[in-house]
């Protein structure tokens, strides 16, 4: 049964689609700067609405210290100024591999 689900599933994609093409890159900016991450620089950025207001918000991890710092969106297509986030009254951090 399977086999036969994804034999349909396979079949029904199309072959044709077509190629996709992005628009140039722009370099993020938040609080009128440009939004950089810190070393050594394996950081995960991802979209989520961390204070409630329906607009999804910027975090960007910090490898080496677990802290992530929030960008909020400001709905006009900019963001403010990076901040820490915050847990009990201090930079909450992740414990990782350091």
């Amino acid at each position: 049964m399977k086999l036969l689900s994804l034999a349909v599933l396979v079949l029904s994609f199309p072959l044709s689609a077509g190629a996709v093409e992005f628009a140039a890159p722009v370099r993020m900016q938040a609080g009128g700067e440009p939004v950089r991450v810190e070393r050594p620089g394996y950081a995960a950025p991802c979209w989520a609405d961390i204070d409630g207001d329906g607009k999804k918000d910027l975090l960007v991890g910090q490898f080496s210290g677990g802290k992530i710092r929030t960008f909020k969106n400001r709905g006009d297509a900019k963001l403010d100024a990076g901040e820490w986030l915050i847990a009990g009254g201090v930079p909450a951090e992740v414990p990782g591999v350091w």
